[in-house]
């Protein structure tokens, strides 16, 4: 944890997480530079957890998310690990072996009703050891007209968590696509298989240690050189 100064912690949040330093403008390494901004260095910051009181309708739904764990025998201090507020929206970080209970209380707590989750993101740190990979799920309220994110990590060698199609079938096809992109595994998904992707294809693109240029591709039967070797900004 490092403090910055005033000047660059924006309005609303206490402090931030710096996690690391990005350099260039992917931070990938391995491959030749092919953006054009390999002299890029710049640190890896996240807002860092709110305290409350929230302000609005966050703690409201804080309060209701409370008063239903604790009514299941879940302690809100072990399920929650943070509540991080940033731009204008509120995300509650949650271990993995917590996850299907959380959504579920989401979905059917009366005073919540998060009958709708939006999507799975994924998101690779690679310097945030033991949290390498994240999972980011958007929850919409219909009756409360509310969104709200969660945010569970896990470390890149044990990348599994759980599913979610049991409790929201929308996140189908998000799942395989994060699991495609990213290689995080959601254990009881019904068919994790690859969606964007050839089944074939080696590792998984949008990982910040996936090379920018070093793959070969083919295309209409004519193979076409990486970036990197087609043109050099040197």
């Amino acid at each position: 944890m490092s403090e910055p100064t005033a000047s660059v912690v924006p309005q609303g949040v206490e402090q931030l997480d710096i996690i690391g330093v990005r350099h260039g403008a992917f931070g990938a390494t391995g491959a030749g530079d092919t953006s054009g901004f390999g002299g890029l260095v710049e640190p890896i910051v996240l807002p860092g957890p709110a305290h409350r009181p929230f302000g609005g309708w966050f703690d409201e739904v804080s309060d209701e998310l409370e008063l239903a764990l604790r009514a299941h025998g879940l302690p809100a201090g072990e399920v929650i690990e943070k509540v991080v507020i940033h731009r204008d929206e509120i995300t509650y970080h949650v271990g993995r072996e917590h996850l299907v209970p959380f959504a579920t209380l989401l979905r059917d707590e009366p005073g919540l009703r998060f009958e709708m989750c939006l999507g799975v993101d994924g998101v690779h740190y690679p310097g945030e050891a033991g949290r390498e990979l994240h999972a980011i799920y958007h929850f919409l309220s219909i009756t409360h007209n509310r969104r709200v994110r969660v945010e569970v990590a896990v470390p890149d060698g044990d990348a599994v968590i759980p599913s979610l199609v049991a409790v929201y079938p929308t996140c189908d096809w998000h799942e395989r696509e994060t699991w495609d992109f990213f290689g995080i595994v959601f254990e009881g998904h019904p068919a994790l298989t690859r969606i964007m992707m050839p089944d074939d294809w080696p590792g998984h693109p949008q990982r910040k240690d996936y090379p920018l240029g070093g793959i070969p591709v083919e295309f209409k039967g004519g193979t076409i050189p990486p970036p990197d070797q087609r043109r050099s900004y040197h």
